[in-house]
């Protein structure tokens, strides 16, 4: 199939359902399950243990309860370390009855302790909100000016969509929500928003080497803008796929669902650039093109539409 003939626009409705499933299933996850935050969004304790042995739930759970913790602790046992997270904060007398349980079963064992207190994990939550509706205004105001406001609002949608079904695929896997998690957004915004200016780009300077007299014109116009500018979007999103892929497989386990969100980010990124922004533009462009064709409506001065 060749990427130049492909029709683009005609193929977005697909796109488009595929991403409102996303958006109905993520929406009801969201409002009956919530997001699995992690300890930087909840006040409490995380404890991430290094051990030379495996332990077992049991074992730590036996730790837990001698030292008189054992309440509403989530344990994750590895290979060779655990994570414990606990909703109350420890005290410094738990602190040590951990620690001495632990190295009783393995004293090699070396510990990793997070405490957020509750205004803390208030604060953080709020800011990570406000970290990215400043990037989506910012955003906003720059395609307005660079562009023109159908590009912004286009832009606009696609960068929320591209958000929201990370944040649903989270929601819908459980996986948990952490500082990295929202670095990792921001980093998909900023990427998602590049390919979606280049393509844009593309689409205003053909603007102004071809007329538009009808629709069909329009969608031929965007169609072409695509096939000129979807080789570098694929290689751009690949490049950085392949590091985000091998980054999940071979790093540390701290950066794991920062990679995770980085890689579905991309992926959706790259396909909403194509199938969501540019057919959102045209759906807006083509209102004003429909509304010239009117038989009362005035006859534009210029023979090309306005860009």
């Amino acid at each position: 199939m060749s990427f130049k003939n492909f029709d683009y626009v005609g193929k977005s409705k697909i796109f488009y359902i595929f991403s409102i499933v996303i958006t109905i299933l993520g929406l009801v996850f969201l409002l009956t399950r919530g997001l699995n935050y992690g300890v930087d969004f909840q006040s409490g304790s995380n404890v991430d243990i290094s051990l030379s042995k495996t332990l077992t739930s049991e074992q730590i759970s036996s730790v837990l309860k001698e030292a008189g913790i054992d309440e509403h602790a989530g344990i994750t046992p590895g290979i060779d370390r655990v994570n414990i997270r606990f909703s109350d904060v420890l005290t410094e007398e738990q602190d040590l009855k951990l620690r001495s349980g632990i190295e009783k079963l393995d004293d090699t064992a070396t510990f990793e302790v997070n405490t957020v207190d509750p205004e803390m994990a208030k604060e953080l939550g709020r800011n990570a909100i406000y970290a990215v509706l400043i990037s989506c205004i910012g955003i906003i105001i720059y395609v307005s000016i660079r562009f023109e406001w159908r590009f912004a609002i286009a832009a606009t949608i696609a960068l929320l969509h591209d958000a929201f079904v990370v944040v649903s695929v989270f929601s819908i896997l459980d996986l948990e929500v952490d500082l990295t998690f929202i670095i990792a957004v921001l980093t998909v915004i900023g990427y998602s928003i590049n390919d979606t200016i280049v393509i844009f780009d593309r689409i205003r300077e053909n603007l102004r080497f071809t007329k538009i007299k009808r629709f069909s014109d329009l969608k031929d116009l965007v169609n072409k803008s695509l096939s000129q500018t979807i080789g570098r979007s694929i290689y751009t999103a690949l490049s950085v796929f392949i590091a985000a892929l091998f980054l999940l497989l071979l790093g540390g386990e701290s950066i794991q669902m920062f990679s995770l969100a980085i890689c579905i980010g991309l992926v959706i990124g790259a396909y909403s650039s194509i199938f969501i922004a540019s057919p959102l533009w045209l759906l807006f462009k083509g209102r004003n093109i429909n509304n010239n064709n009117k038989p009362n409506a005035p006859k534009p001065n210029k023979d090309k539409i306005e860009i």
